[in-house]
């Protein structure tokens, strides 16, 4: 009895085996996202057995009537600005730094990427403590030092608020684009720089015409994670301020979930969803493009 066997190409190969991937993505990525904006034309207090359809209500509402949701879309932009550009900027430091033969280098690359591996709402409680007003190690620092005028309610002065949180994501964030970045500067080409030293070259020549060119898809994709990352802030804020104090900590993303799970207003949540979504979309896909056509320039 003779078998028939399947033969299929490399390229079919590919496609079967992107299958079962391609299924958990559309089921557990692509619907819920689609069934977000549907809902968003919907109101539904989560109780009800069915949705009734109101059409662009909920964005109206948003729009003209919410108190919050303007002050969390620019505290969102904001940032998503310094919470991409200082981390970016201190992790490819640290990758120059731990890329060099200095005594130490493994160690030091785990010490900073251990944040990362640690959840962002036990970074939240951590933080939390330190910034604890009455027994917290700053104010408790500080006052070992002797500088008790500078002690302060981190989280709860609206002044500082935001930023005493986004020192705890800087420290949680830093460490993965750091391995990011250590591992474009591993494949940056020793013939290049050895051939740009030759030139008469010095230091500063190789970084900038070689290391950063070379380090241009890396770059693009820290970027592009950051910036995703950042504009979906929750777990840290949520854990560290809800939200507070004043709503100086809201995010768009936060906002959302107060607005479905909290307030059981969930055809609002949803639709302040999809506006962060499009916000995402808008700021990612035409970086992502120019990205691209500078690539391809290059070659």
């Amino acid at each position: 009895m003779s078998r028939t066997r399947l033969s299929l190409g490399p390229s079919m190969q590919g496609y079967v085996l992107l299958v079962p991937a391609l299924i958990v993505y559309l089921l557990f990525a692509v619907y819920p996202m689609i069934d977000v904006v549907k809902m968003s034309f919907s109101s539904w207090n989560g109780l009800a057995s069915e949705a009734k359809f109101v059409g662009v209500e909920n964005y109206r509402a948003i729009f003209t009537q919410d108190p919050v949701f303007w002050g969390a879309l620019w505290t969102t932009l904001a940032w998503t600005f310094f919470a991409v550009l200082i981390p970016t900027l201190i992790s490819f430091g640290l990758a120059l730094a731990l890329n060099q033969n200095i005594p130490g280098k493994s160690s030091l690359r785990v010490i900073f990427y251990l944040p990362v591996i640690i959840a962002s709402i036990a970074v939240a409680t951590i933080w939390k403590w330190m910034y604890d007003p009455f027994f917290g190690l700053f104010n408790t620092i500080l006052t070992y030092w002797g500088f008790a005028d500078w002690i302060m309610d981190w989280l709860g002065d609206k002044k500082v608020a935001l930023w005493s949180v986004l020192v705890a994501h800087i420290w949680q964030s830093v460490g993965f684009s750091m391995v990011l970045f250590l591992a474009g500067l591993q494949g940056v080409s020793a013939t290049l720089i050895e051939a740009a030293r030759i030139d008469g070259a010095g230091r500063w020549g190789v970084f900038k015409y070689v290391t950063v060119p070379a380090l241009g898809p890396t770059i693009t994709v820290v970027l592009v994670l950051s910036l995703i990352n950042s504009l979906k802030a929750f777990d840290i804020i949520y854990g560290m301020t809800g939200g507070g104090p004043a709503q100086s900590t809201q995010m768009l993303a936060m906002w959302a979930y107060t607005q479905s799970m909290q307030l059981g207003v969930y055809g609002r949540g949803a639709a302040v969803s999809v506006v962060l979504l499009l916000i995402t979309l808008a700021i990612v896909i035409p970086y992502m493009r120019w990205m691209f056509k500078r690539e391809e320039m290059k070659r």
